[in-house]
């Protein structure tokens, strides 16, 4: 039986609700696409940390043929002894590194939304892992899950033996991991949810009321068939091929031609606002379409409500820049770190917008720049801010910094938060390349600052922070035109 995973996510909504109610997921090839061990692996070889010995020793047990594709056991027992010495938050540093990096880019977009769904419903949510706790938990804490069920490292006074206090959780161990984590949170094994797509987990799956084979294997997939488990198939994060390497550089040029386009344009009129609106329109436009992206926005009215104002967003990727200037379209400037003056992308994009640079290095510099924002904003002109200062990870909202806030209450204008829900999946954050597709978009309600005084600025930039976190977990309905 195949089952999309909207409707396993329909099927948890109207299932059971609660704490006893437990939803374990494995990490590798179910919750991220590949290996987090490999980029560790990887990263390890980069750096000259593994040695000829080591190498060898892993390379045996990876085709040990006394068991089906190789012998776990023995290549956790290599890996635990070449941690030997170092400390735990080093190790734990590399994780979050390596997350930040590599991983981040590689969980699945509708794994997170059922993630979300069991944690809607209140349910106990695991990673059930054989990976370490530094593999899974910067993972874990982005998708919101407190639990983790994995192979745990022994370590005396915050260094590593090179041993593991509980054995690699493979297979039967693993099954037994997760009765024992049920028991000890009075879960009810029989109600519960399991998700894994490799054929060592067929035992985990079986303790489960509900098990689920994600992307499975082909020996996971007939054991799925034999016991009439659903096979659900998420779609991976993108890959970019010839299409989007194509248009990725036809939006490019194209963006700067219209930037180009709209500066001759302003001198031979004598209006360089003028100009400065067409070469926004022209770029974003063209830039947009050359790359195949399309806009789905929600309260797009409010893009014109209340201008001149504040626009905040939030900030997944270098498509961001584009869609937002498709968005706003006309009369803004922007904020934006000094640093990425130098990208070449943003060339044109510098010499026509004329974005207020910011030198976070220099605090003095920093606020004469933010000054000279206030007055464009009371002379008329809008501003776009990213208050994340850094295009994140993954979808979920980074720290808001406070100048976007700042501004806005000094200028007396309100804030217009613009909330983008996908553009990371068609060009993840490390990503210059773009694929074609449908970025979602909502546009919430202008938001006065009339009222708001410096003593309470952290408390309104939590509820505004808040206002993006509610929309992507539970995004807005389009009204139908009347």
């Amino acid at each position: 039986m195949s089952l999309t995973a909207g409707e396993v996510i329909a099927a948890i909504k109207t299932g059971p609700a609660g704490p006893a109610i437990g939803a374990f997921f494995d990490l590798d090839g179910t919750l991220v696409q590949g290996y987090t061990a490999n980029t560790i692996y990887q990263d390890r070889i980069r750096k000259g940390e593994v040695g000829a010995l080591e190498l060898a020793r892993t390379i045996v047990a990876a085709v040990d043929g006394s068991v089906l594709g190789g012998n776990p056991q023995a290549i956790g027992e290599i890996s635990f002894a070449s941690l030997k010495g170092r400390t735990v938050d080093e190790l734990a540093d590399v994780g979050e590194r390596l997350f930040v990096q590599k991983i981040a880019g590689t969980i699945r977009p509708e794994a997170r939304d059922m993630v979300r769904a069991h944690l809607r419903r209140g349910h106990t949510v695991a990673v059930a892992s054989s990976a370490t706790r530094p593999q899974i938990e910067p993972v874990a804490r982005d998708l919101g899950i407190r639990h983790v069920v994995c192979t745990e490292l022994e370590e005396e006074g915050g260094i590593l033996t090179g041993r593991s206090t509980t054995g690699m959780l493979w297979g039967g161990l693993k099954a037994s991991a997760v009765r024992a984590f049920a028991r000890a949170h009075g879960i009810d094994l029989t109600q519960s949810y399991g998700y894994a797509n490799g054929q060592e987990d067929i035992a985990f799956l079986g303790s489960v009321g509900r098990p689920y084979a994600l992307n499975p294997q082909p020996v996971l997939r007939r054991a799925a068939e034999e016991y009439g488990w659903p096979v659900v198939i998420l779609r991976e994060p993108r890959s970019p091929g010839p299409r989007a390497y194509l248009g990725t550089v036809g939006a490019v040029v194209g963006a700067n031609i219209g930037f180009t386009a709209g500066a001759a344009y302003g001198l031979l009129t004598g209006d360089r606002r003028r100009g400065v609106n067409a070469g926004i329109e022209l770029a974003s436009d063209v830039g947009l379409t050359l790359a195949g992206v399309k806009l789905d926005v929600v309260g797009e009215a409010n893009l014109w409500k209340a201008r001149p104002a504040v626009f905040i967003a939030n900030h997944q990727s270098s498509l961001d820049a584009p869609v937002l200037g498709a968005l706003l379209r006309r009369d803004f400037t922007a904020v934006a770190k000094r640093e990425a003056r130098f990208d070449p992308r943003m060339l044109a994009v510098g010499v026509v917008l004329d974005p207020a640079w910011i030198d976070r290095s220099d605090a003095t510099k920093a606020r004469q720049t933010l000054d000279g924002v206030v007055q464009k904003l009371r002379d008329g002109l809008s501003v776009l801010i990213l208050p994340e200062g850094t295009r994140m990870p993954t979808p979920r909202v980074g720290r808001f910094k406070k100048g976007a806030f700042h501004i806005a209450l000094q200028a007396g204008v309100p804030i217009v938060p613009i909330v983008l829900r996908n553009t990371g999946e068609l060009a993840w954050r490390r990503s210059v390349i773009i694929n074609p597709g449908t970025v979602d978009v909502a546009v919430l309600d202008p938001i006065p600052t009339t009222d708001w005084t410096v003593a309470d600025l952290d408390q309104r930039i939590a509820e505004v922070r808040q206002l993006f976190v509610d929309t992507l977990e539970d995004w807005p309905e389009k009204v139908p035109a009347r």
